[in-house]
């Protein structure tokens, strides 16, 4: 496939793993920083892959010259305010858009898809997550900057089908991971609150984040990833535990892998590839859970970087 995406933020952490992911799979990247002319790049382009944060500043007119250049428009946000006004807002766009095709939104959404196949739905869906550690780039900790300051510090849960905003302190509890049971924070603001119930019917979605990943990225000394192979990877492992209850029943589905940046390459690559294929391509803002069939979507990702269990 000789196709070339724009990579806007193309010299950021996420965006040197997407260049690399894209060279991988026999397409050419258009680096693009914030003075490059985007009408310009993106009519040299077959796609744009947005990487540049914070998304409340560059995902609008992004996507808007995505729509002048007339090619698909994909993101890394994870700025639960940036994914819903794309959603809402270009849900009629005459391009194929997906916003939050990454660890955060994207992940979360395609697994919640792939256990409730069937079109069901649930009563409540559950996803945890642990980390080995959180190291946060200065990207992830410009966006949550922004988009804390945007809700007012508030956090915000699905709850009763609506989008609910909480204070105070967030809930402390315990989770049975696989392999052990740790502390995790409930009510963590996650952008799968915003991806998986714009097409699952489910009326209360619960998230939660292992204290010791809150602890690193709430400490402002805790230093940016570090690599520790030749591909930039950093040691970091990563696990996402998610639950569907319905009725007295749980089904249950988790992926594991390494490095919650560098795996946000091969699924934002990964869906894009589809869509200049054809498949996925309908024009207007959707999830990427909605666009493709889920389970083939993960298992396309290979077990060397994604581990699946369906449960």
């Amino acid at each position: 496939m000789n196709k070339r995406v724009a990579v806007p933020g193309a010299g950021g952490h996420t965006g040197t793993f997407v260049q690399a992911e894209l060279r991988s799979r026999g397409l050419t990247p258009i680096p693009c920083d914030r003075n490059t002319d985007l009408d310009q790049a993106f009519r040299q382009a077959d796609a744009v892959i947005n990487c540049a944060g914070p998304f409340a500043a560059t995902a609008r007119p992004t996507i808007e010259a995505a729509i002048r250049a007339g090619v698909p428009y994909l993101d890394v946000t994870a700025e639960v305010e940036v994914i819903g006004e794309t959603l809402t807002d270009f849900a009629d766009a005459p391009i194929p858009i997906v916003p939050a095709v990454a660890f955060y939104g994207g992940l979360g959404d395609l697994l919640a898809t792939a256990l409730l196949g069937d079109g069901s739905g649930a009563e409540r869906l559950l996803i945890a997550y642990t980390l080995s550690d959180w190291h946060p780039t200065r990207g992830t900790r410009a966006t949550g900057l922004v988009s804390a300051q945007r809700r007012g510090g508030r956090r915000i849960v699905w709850a009763g089908g609506r989008w609910v905003f909480r204070d105070g302190d967030a809930p402390v509890t315990t989770w049975a991971f696989p392999d052990t049971e740790r502390t995790v924070v409930g009510e963590f603001t996650m952008a799968d609150s915003v991806t998986v119930p714009a097409h699952l019917t489910i009326p209360d979605i619960s998230t939660f984040m292992t204290m010791n990943a809150v602890a690193d990225l709430r400490d402002p000394d805790t230093g940016a990833p570090v690599a520790a192979d030749e591909s930039g990877r950093s040691a970091q492992t990563f696990l996402v535990d998610v639950i569907a209850e319905t009725g007295g029943t749980r089904r249950r589905m988790i992926a594991s892998g390494r490095d919650i940046y560098a795996i946000t390459a091969p699924l934002v690559v990964e869906a894009a590839t589809r869509i200049l294929d054809g498949t996925g391509a309908a024009p207007g803002a959707i999830p990427a859970g909605a666009r493709f069939d889920a389970e083939d979507f993960l298992i396309s990702i290979g077990p060397q970087r994604l581990v699946l269990d369906r449960q």
